[in-house]
């Protein structure tokens, strides 16, 4: 422990990285740097920084990361239509290798030889943030306090604060039961109830969105036009990654769009539930399958199908930053080359309605080939004979040896 001279602290300034704070004080007896991300998680991040200061750290980092979040995260990860185990929209994973990669930086500007967060030795963030931070140093030294010490409690947590007299914001009112997680993509919800899967979520849980049946009963039109592959303007007004993730948000939540309701399995091997509210991915996801379903080649639309599983498995693994994810990632942005042009959804109810998709330079629809009235020669159905006949050749083949 002698060894380590200062630490770069993933801080939140809530009660376990507070505590965290303390303990590395104390336990290493080295200097903090604290480090604080604005990833648009809509809270009060100065609080953070007056806490820090309260308790003697010196080097305070509170950044703003929303436009890198989304731009260099968030839009390469939808690129590809991510979605772990069919239903998670990996807003939890794919914020944590961006946090990574940002305790480095500040682990390189200030001289400090280790990197620590309030991960817990249960959960997927602690192999996240690792990977991220030996991919990217490979000799920094990393703190894991919730691998190390015994405070294994809320109750254990709260004394040793006390204790310290390290300051804890009590909310006033009722305070929520659950474990959460926000950024622009999503916030999530953990513990208390939802640790029985049997058990429906309480409505006042939900922060972000309306409950479906009680979303508005006119339907909502929205336009996103695409290049190559992003979301560059909504209703023909241009935003940056962030403002259309904060947009999409706003609309989506109001719609009753996004909730999920999830069991997981975890890397480290357990099961888990968990629920989401994911406005936002939920209408970017559907929205670029409708403008790809026009503009991608059909062996390459397949292909990243097929690809995709293993590309969020990476990502909700916390491979970020392996060799394979930016090879995968490679052959995903290539492809997006082609995804250009506009999509029309309707938002009712929970529903997120694809109702038009076209694309004036990349459109590989012909609707001379495609109709179903007079192609005036533009398609000869006889070709289509011979392509079947020699599709069924093999199984023709196989009928005749057992005897039909």
């Amino acid at each position: 422990m002698s060894e380590i001279k200062k630490v770069v602290l993933a801080y939140s300034g809530g009660l376990d990285t507070s505590v965290i704070l303390r303990w590395l004080q104390d336990e290493y007896d080295c200097e903090i740097v604290t480090f604080t991300a604005d990833i648009g998680q809509g809270e009060e991040l100065e609080p953070a920084r007056a806490k820090a200061k309260q308790m003697g750290v010196k080097e305070i980092y509170i950044d703003d990361l929303k436009e890198e979040f989304a731009r260099d995260f968030v839009f390469p990860m939808f690129r590809a239509n991510t979605i772990y185990e069919g239903e998670y929209l990996l807003g939890t994973s794919i914020a944590r290798p961006l946090i990574a990669k940002r305790q480095i930086e500040i682990a390189n500007e200030t001289g400090a030889d280790a990197v620590s967060h309030g991960a817990t030795g249960k959960g997927n963030d602690q192999v996240r943030f690792e990977l991220g931070y030996y991919a990217l140093k490979p000799d920094v030294k990393v703190i894991a306090p919730w691998r190390e010490w015994d405070l294994t409690s809320r109750e254990k947590l709260m004394s040793y604060a006390e204790k310290h007299g390290i300051p804890v914001e009590r909310a006033k009112g009722k305070k929520s039961p659950y474990s959460m997680d926000a950024n622009l993509l999503h916030i999530s919800y953990e513990g208390d109830q939802l640790e029985d899967p049997w058990e429906e979520p309480e409505e006042d849980m939900w922060r972000w969105t309306v409950a479906p049946e009680a979303a508005p009963d006119v339907p909502y039109y929205i336009e996103l036009t695409y290049r190559n592959g992003d979301i560059i303007a909504i209703d023909d007004e241009e935003l940056s990654p962030a403002a259309v993730m904060a947009h999409l948000n706003k609309v989506g939540g109001a719609n009753g769009i996004g909730r999920a309701d999830i069991v997981e399995n975890r890397y480290v091997g357990m099961k888990s539930r968990g629920c989401y509210e994911t406005p936002a991915g939920t209408i970017m996801l559907k929205a670029h399958r409708a403008i790809e379903s026009i503009t991608l080649d059909r062996e390459v639309a397949h292909l990243k199908d097929e690809l995709m599983p293993r590309y969020a498995s990476l990502i909700y693994n916390g491979y970020w930053w392996a060799p394979e994810r930016r090879a995968l990632q490679s052959l995903i942005d290539t492809s997006q080359l082609t995804v250009n042009g506009r999509v029309r959804l309707k938002l009712y109810k929970g529903n997120v309605i694809v109702v038009g998709r076209t694309s004036e330079s990349d459109s590989l629809f012909d609707t001379k080939i495609a109709t179903f009235e007079d192609d005036a020669g533009a398609y000869n159905q006889a070709d289509a004979t011979g392509f079947i006949r020699l599709n069924a050749l093999r199984m023709r083949i196989a009928a005749k040896k057992r005897g039909f």
